[in-house]
């Protein structure tokens, strides 16, 4: 890969007149800027863009922090936020923690060293005290803390949602199955919006949870079918928790949705590749991400945001599991 010392050599010029060209500051008599030019495309060099950050102070990159790039939702969130940012001529800067906080403390400290333009960040640690408002960040789904404004669907909504289509299906003793984070998250108002659906309906029901992450799926669902064996109807934090249930339930000989009935929450699972066709709370995916672009694009500028929080409406989606 060349360099910028073989451009300046092939230009017959000195290194600071390249990067006075690259970056377009300082004056550059144009037959120079013009042999420059030429030597650039000759050799094909293509700037290194981190070190321009730190020449001309702005940046056209944009860091995604996520837990995991393998789960389907964060996956189809990334696609739409790269769209969004190309839109533009941002570049994306994909950071996969794996859900270790030690890991998105690196990201972070190398983050705000390199001058990214912004941060879009999804968190289920407690790593408030490390998040600096040097860089405009806004959060996705989960909070980094209070101050950082986030997006996210209507997390609420979707848990009074499941739990009515449950009891419409035939569900008498429904059951919401999920994770606590250890910090707060908007994904916890899911469990609160079917538990207050369910007390205003009059309907009795259960509420199993285990501290984020799950270590041990087997062990998760064993002892969730043995403490609930009597619920018809689950409402799971997610599509994945869904998927899962519904494979170690049918192991144990109970059928869906004939013994029990199942929803889930994301909307990841539609395609026919799926058996059954989960039925599912869907986040308005697309939507989520394109507004936190835009969003983020406003505090660049430094503009003021109207909200802490933009929760976006969910539907409904029926699949083969209700």
């Amino acid at each position: 890969m060349p360099s910028i010392k073989d451009v300046a050599t092939l230009a017959g010029v000195a290194v600071g007149t390249v990067s006075r060209v690259i970056n377009n500051s300082g004056a550059v008599k144009p037959d120079t800027r013009r042999k420059v030019e030429e030597a650039i495309q000759e050799l094909n060099y293509i700037p290194n863009e981190v070190a321009r950050n730190f020449k001309i102070g702005k940046s056209k990159m944009v860091a995604l922090l996520l837990p995991s790039i393998w789960h389907p939702f964060f996956s189809e969130l990334a696609y739409y936020i790269e769209d969004e940012l190309d839109r533009e001529g941002f570049k994306l800067m994909l950071c996969n923690s794996g859900g270790k906080p030690e890991k998105e403390l690196y990201y972070l400290d190398m983050l705000q060293q390199n001058k990214v333009a912004g941060i879009v960040g999804i968190t289920y640690n407690d790593i408030e005290n490390s998040v600096s408002n040097d860089i405009p960040i806004i959060s996705i789904d989960r909070h980094f803390n209070k101050n950082i404004t986030c997006v996210t669907s209507d997390n609420y909504e979707g848990g009074r949602l499941a739990l009515r289509e449950l009891v419409k299906a035939g569900a008498k003793k429904p059951a919401f199955m999920g994770s606590v984070t250890s910090v707060f998250s908007e994904t916890m108002n899911r469990r609160e919006g079917f538990i207050q659906e369910a007390k205003a309906l009059g309907i009795d029901y259960a509420v199993y949870e285990k501290s984020d992450p799950v270590e041990d799926d087997d062990a998760y669902f064993d002892e969730f079918l043995d403490k609930h064996h009597d619920v018809d109807g689950v409402f799971a934090i997610t599509d994945m928790f869904a998927a899962k249930y519904i494979e170690r339930a049918g192991k144990m000989g109970i059928r869906v949705p004939e013994d029990v009935k199942v929803i889930g929450y994301d909307g990841i699972q539609d395609h026919p590749y799926f058996h059954p066709i989960l039925s599912t709370i869907r986040q308005p995916v697309e939507e989520m991400a394109r507004m936190t672009i835009r969003l983020l694009y406003k505090k660049i500028e430094g503009e003021s945001l109207h909200r802490d929080v933009y929760r976006l409406p969910v539907v409904f989606r029926a699949g083969e599991t209700t």
